[in-house]
């Protein structure tokens, strides 16, 4: 009996804390889940248990775990960061991208305008220039970053913006089969980012398979704990 009153104050005490987490009242969760003020403010007392049924719906509710609700040591910092926190970094990341390959073009402009002034000649071919050496930046940023997946786009337009350029710088000689050396460049950054994508991907599958099958068995096993705990408790009132 006094194990199942410290499971309702555990689970009560961390619903609580999760509910205060999302800023919600009593009534406005009261509202999403069809119960009244009064039974939140009894689970969350530890006064009384909801069903597992609606425990789980909870659970899923604050993107937590069964487990999660009958720790004791629980606590919101503890919670793996969902997906909208990791992406919050995402603009600040792309900002600063931007910025560096910016900076190519402002150094591009800043010299077509000193050779213009001092030289009296204009080379547009500076700007041609500017798109591989952008892409070089963003390969660098890519790999700080960590986002594979952009990595054989940006090759792709690194190697034939260089080759456009090379038949524009020499555009006298009419080189025009210095595009060829791109396909088989072409072809092999295409399957390089198969290779990638692939194992990452397979990984990624599996690894998200086992956490969804160790949730489930944790899950399983609360829910058998307190479905016992109300059994004890059934067979210990009806005792009484």
């Amino acid at each position: 009996m006094e194990e199942y009153k410290d499971i309702n104050k555990i689970i009560g005490k961390n619903l609580l804390v999760l509910r205060k987490s999302k800023k919600l009242t009593q009534m406005e969760l009261a509202d999403a889940f069809n119960y009244s003020d009064k039974t939140i403010s009894k689970w969350e007392c530890g006064e009384s248990l909801p069903s597992i049924e609606i425990l789980y719906s909870i659970a899923k509710y604050y993107g937590v775990s069964l487990n999660d609700l009958t720790n004791e040591n629980f606590k919101i910092e503890e919670l793996s960061p969902s997906i909208e926190q990791k992406d919050k970094s995402f603009p600040t990341k792309l900002i600063i991208t931007l910025l560096a390959v910016s900076a190519v073009w402002l150094l591009a402009t800043i010299l077509f305008v000193s050779l213009q002034i001092t030289l009296d000649k204009s080379y547009p071919l500076i700007f041609f220039w500017a798109v591989p050496l952008s892409c070089v930046v963003l390969i660098i940023f890519n790999s700080i970053w960590g986002r594979q997946y952009l990595l054989p786009i940006i090759l792709s337009v690194l190697i034939w913006s260089l080759l456009a350029c090379i038949h524009v710088q020499l555009i006298q000689y009419q080189i025009w089969i210095i595009y060829i050396v791109g396909i088989p460049l072409q072809v092999a950054i295409i399957l390089w980012g198969a290779l990638i994508k692939g194992p990452r991907h397979k990984n990624k599958q599996t690894k998200i398979k086992k956490t969804e099958k160790k949730k489930i068995s944790n899950e399983e096993n609360i829910s058998i704990n307190l479905n016992s705990s109300e059994n004890l408790n059934t067979n210990e009132i009806k005792k009484d």
